[in-house]
């Protein structure tokens, strides 16, 4: 993931925005909940009007990543999608909402729904909101 992110960087997206066979991808930025060390994770993302969604799939292990345990924690943080990077406030999807964009992350990537199925636990979606 280190080379994923770096090259992302380096080139503003024009490596690791788009990559072959898979969703499209944004860095997202945050801060360790326990340690307080900044970290960046490219997770793949939908739109949603003006907001980012990321999916805490974790390839349906039975805890959730932990980058979602960090914006739990701190939830003002920036994502970089392509060349721009944006401000954004992290909060998780209502289950109104997660009803209506559960099946938009299984479109853009189909081994969501395969995830979910592996996992007792309910994969949670997060909205990234401007700020």
């Amino acid at each position: 993931m280190d080379l994923h992110v770096e090259l992302y960087r380096h080139t503003r997206g024009l490596i690791g925005h788009r990559v072959p066979f898979a969703p499209p991808m944004l860095l997202l930025d945050h801060v360790g909940a326990r340690s307080g060390r900044r970290r960046t994770s490219p997770l793949a993302y939908v739109r949603d009007g003006e907001s980012y969604v990321v999916i805490a799939s974790k390839g349906g292990h039975p805890r959730n990543p932990g980058w979602f345990h960090n914006l739990r924690a701190h939830p003002d943080t920036t994502i970089q999608v392509g060349a721009a990077k944006h401000a954004v406030r992290a909060r998780v999807a209502t289950p109104v909402e997660r009803e209506r964009l559960w099946p938009r992350a299984v479109e853009a990537w189909g081994p969501y729904e395969s995830y979910q199925r592996r996992t007792k636990r309910q994969i949670p979606l997060v909205i990234l909101e401007p700020r």
